[in-house]
């Protein structure tokens, strides 16, 4: 399984990112599945829907189906989080994932910078596992190639080539 991050500070650029990368894999024609990790409390379901009152009576998983589209939710109960390696395991065959956040995981990663994140520390110091960064500002740091955090083509060029989707 190919496997590329998107990692950096809260307010960097991953998810509008992640969404353009997603989009031009898509369009080069590739399947594309993505993992998000959230720090907060967060939920998908409505409440009051059938889905929602399933969970709040106590099951553990519940799972939506329609001609459509499906979903699975899972609660943790008390449960450690699961590792990355743990919710890869249950994607579907596709030829990219790509993951947001997980910063610690040792997957490849392309950090986003924006001038305007709260934290502009560069976390690729300290991780080897960050092979590029993607900007909106200049770094002057070239030990790692850089790329403008709109130059989408040129970075998805990079991660075929990086993942070997592309010789």
């Amino acid at each position: 399984m190919n496997i590329f991050g998107i990692t950096g500070w809260k307010n960097s650029g991953k998810t509008t990112l992640t969404e353009k990368l997603v989009a031009e894999l898509v369009r080069r024609g590739r399947k594309v599945s993505t993992v998000k990790h959230a720090h907060h409390d967060f939920d998908i379901d409505k409440p009051g829907a059938d889905s929602f009152r399933h969970r709040q009576a106590g099951a553990t998983e519940v799972a939506i189906v329609s001609g459509n589209r499906w979903a699975l939710m899972h609660e943790l109960r008390g449960e450690d989080e699961p590792p990355l390696k743990s919710i890869l395991s249950r994607l579907a065959a596709c030829d990219i994932v790509l993951v947001e956040g997980y910063k610690r995981e040792p997957h490849r990663k392309i950090e986003t910078r924006r001038l305007e994140a709260k934290d502009r520390t560069p976390l690729s110091a300290g991780d080897p596992n960050i092979v590029a960064v993607a900007a909106d500002f200049t770094v002057t740091d070239k030990s790692l190639p850089v790329f403008d955090l709109d130059d989408v083509k040129s970075i998805v060029d990079f991660i075929e080539r990086t993942t070997g989707l592309v010789a």
